[in-house]
């Protein structure tokens, strides 16, 4: 059974203006993207700037957003590290709080093997009971994780439910859709432009950056898409894909928090080495959404 179907927010952590986290706005966010249609949260993950995170404030934020969110939507806890050991106190501590399931990020830097990747994955896995996504995003942890290691984890780690892919490569997904075929296994593109694709290859949703700024369009095409309708659904990722190239502009979240200041969402600028959008971009950005109806 998937963890979700549908559209979960890869959420930001908004900052007050001393880099403290602004818990008040991040209950604010929580409660408009769930009144917007979204099916689910990441919390703590890459665009929530998680690298920049003390462990304190990691599961802090994780059971403010367990506990603001009550049960409506499933919360799924990054908790990966390149560090074994960190992942799974992570893991430990997200689950005592609440967290519905887990996104463990490929470890990144040490450039693990394939064996090392499955060692990594299934030690954390197996220190858990609640369900485990696995991600996989080359382009930032400088490795991938292969088909046949993620066939491996699903066979022997009963709790490994899911894969969210960002890697791009659509060859890939396919492959891993048909070594996992017949297993209760979730693949989730980790590509808003890609949410498509990876549901005509069985994907069961996006974990999504554009949702920040159109949750019901987000969720309407994921769930249109599931219904039968991929007519409606090819229809809004074309005309959504110039926005969701745009919010890419510069490395995320540096362009999707810009949007939501943009749109008076209030959400605080970053956490070094993060830095304010460049004022071409900015103004890019700021026709791109305007042109969509956003702002004004």
């Amino acid at each position: 059974m998937s963890i979700f179907e549908g559209v979960a927010t890869a959420l930001i952590t908004p900052f007050n203006d001393d880099e403290s986290v602004n818990y008040d706005k991040l209950r604010w966010l929580i409660d408009k993207q769930i009144d917007d249609g979204v099916d689910g949260f990441i919390i703590t993950g890459t665009t929530a700037e998680s690298a920049t995170l003390t462990e304190e404030e990691h599961i802090e934020v994780i059971a403010e957003a367990v506990k603001h969110v009550n049960g409506r939507v499933p919360v799924i806890a990054g908790t990966g590290s390149n560090c074994t050991r960190t992942a799974i106190e992570l893991s430990h501590k997200a689950e005592a709080v609440g967290a519905d399931g887990l996104l463990l990020v490929s470890p990144y830097y040490n450039k693990a093997t394939q064996q090392g990747l499955y060692e990594h994955f299934k030690d954390t896995a197996d220190a858990v009971k609640i369900p485990v996504i696995l991600y996989n995003i080359k382009s930032r942890t400088g490795v991938n994780i292969e088909p046949e290691t993620v066939l491996r984890l699903v066979k022997d780690v009963p709790n490994v439910k899911g894969i969210k892919e960002a890697s791009g490569d659509i060859s890939q997904i396919g492959r891993i859709a048909a070594l996992t075929e017949g297993y209760d296994f979730s693949i989730y593109s980790g590509n808003d432009d890609q949410a498509v694709p990876i549901c005509s290859l069985g994907g069961k949703g996006v974990i999504s950056v554009a949702s920040h700024v159109i949750p019901g369009v987000m969720h309407d095409i994921v769930r249109s898409y599931l219904d039968g309708d991929t007519a409606k659904a090819l229809h809004l990722q074309n005309q959504y894909l110039d926005l969701m190239h745009k919010l890419f502009i510069e490395v995320n979240p540096i362009p999707v928090k810009e949007a939501l200041n943009l749109m008076d969402y209030e959400v605080g600028l970053y956490r070094k080495p993060m830095c304010p959008l460049s004022a071409e971009h900015r103004e890019v950005l700021r026709q791109t959404l305007e042109k969509y109806g956003l702002i004004k």
